[in-house]
Order: structure tokens, then sequence, then C-alpha cells
């Protein structure tokens, strides 16, 4: 099987109507390490995920200009993710562009969602290196508009005890158990804690006002934990 040539940076850069000044930086940002150039783009993945946060976070401020602080953290996690950095590097083909081995080429690695996510937080952190936040911004804000087209509390969370379980059936044939610790409070503002353990193994806890909204919170952190874990093993 043939290696396949990646696109010509150029038209990535007319797909985000920015032109980078050093193409020695763009070349970085899409440069995949199973590739073994001096250089690929970890550290750009670094700077770019954080980017993504604060530029992320700012888009829903302004647009949820009545949204408590807990709900707009809410609706940035579920943006602010793996899944939903492919969204957005999947809409402007960003696979296409990247150089990649041989060997990852016939593992489709330009659909992996692990190398699609952290070449886009990558290609943004390269963007802001060489300019500003307000070329960044432009970019996030526009692929935003056109990717979440319904974006509300209702329509992005996640469900995430409904997402664990589909992981932990999996990864081990399993769904995980919640443990309910403790209960306080008075009737009106109760309080509850929540163990979340899977195969016996204690993974995350968590507090809520309801049972529903402590196994959420445990489920999300276990969810992110076990991701990542399963992000290390496929690199």
């Amino acid at each position: 099987m043939a290696h396949t040539l990646p696109k010509p940076p150029h038209l990535l850069e007319h797909k985000l109507g920015y032109t980078f000044k050093k193409q020695q930086l763009l070349l970085e940002a899409l440069t995949h390490k199973s590739y073994k150039k001096p250089y690929n783009n970890e550290r750009l993945e670094f700077l770019g995920d954080a980017v993504l946060d604060l530029l992320v976070g700012e888009y829903l401020f302004k647009k949820f200009p009545h949204a408590k602080e807990g709900e707009l953290s809410k609706l940035r996690a579920c943006i602010v993710n793996e899944k939903g950095f492919m969204k957005l590097a999947q809409s402007i083909d960003l696979g296409a562009f990247l150089y990649i081995s041989q060997s990852e080429e016939h593992n489709k690695g330009r659909q992996k969602a692990s190398i699609l996510s952290n070449a886009f937080e990558a290609l943004i952190g390269a963007i802001y290196l060489e300019s500003s936040l307000k070329h960044a911004q432009r970019i996030i804000n526009a692929l935003l508009e056109e990717n979440y087209t319904k974006i509300d509390l209702d329509s992005l969370f996640m469900d995430y005890k409904t997402a664990l379980q589909e992981l932990t059936q999996a990864l081990y044939g399993v769904i995980p158990t919640y443990t309910i610790l403790n209960e306080s409070g008075p009737d009106h503002k109760k309080s509850f804690e929540v163990a979340l353990s899977i195969q016996g193994k204690e993974y995350a806890r968590a507090s809520g006002g309801s049972k529903k909204e402590a196994q959420q919170k445990s489920a999300h952190k276990a969810y992110e934990i076990l991701r990542h874990l399963t992000k290390k093993e496929q690199e």
C-alpha cells in the first residue's frame, strides 16, 4: 500500500482564512510524532490546549450572558474534549493535511480521534504563537458557529453515565458501580456523596444536590480518567 501524500498546506490556510508567516510552524503543527522528523506537534498541542480553553470560554461567556458559572463550565467541558476537537478538525478536513507514518496510515491514523484532536490543538496553538488571540478567536468562533448551530445547555450536556457505561463495557465487559457514601443536609437542600467503582476499584468520588447529579459528576471524572488512559495506550 502506497503512502498517502498529505494535501498541500496552502489549501488548509484557505479553509481557515489565515496565511502563516512562518510555514515551518504550520508544518510542525501538522506533523505527528510517528513521522520521525526532528520536530512534531506535541509542544504546540500543549499550548493550543490552553488557548482553546480560553477561547471557547470567552465564546460561551459572550453567547450566554445570563448563564451561571457552573453552566458555562459544563458547556465548555462538552466542547473542550477529544470528541469536540475531532468534530472541529473533521469540519476542515484536517486529517488530509497531516504528516503521519506509514504505519499510522495503515491504521487509519488520519481518522483517529486522538491524532485529529491533538493536531487541531497544535494548529490553534501555532496560529496564536505567531499572530495573536484575535486571529485564533476569529477562526474558533467561525468553526463553533458552523459546527454547533444549536449550542444550548440541553443539547450539549453529555450523559456521562451512559458514555462511561459504554466505555467500560467495551474495555472490560462490565458496568460501573455507584455507592452512596454520605447523605447530609436538610430536606430542601440535600447533599449526596457518591463513589464510583469499576471491577471493585474506586475511580472517582463526587457530591451533588441529588443522587443523579452526584453520579453524573463522578461518571464525568471516571470517564476522563479512562479516556486519558486509553489515549496514552493508543499513542
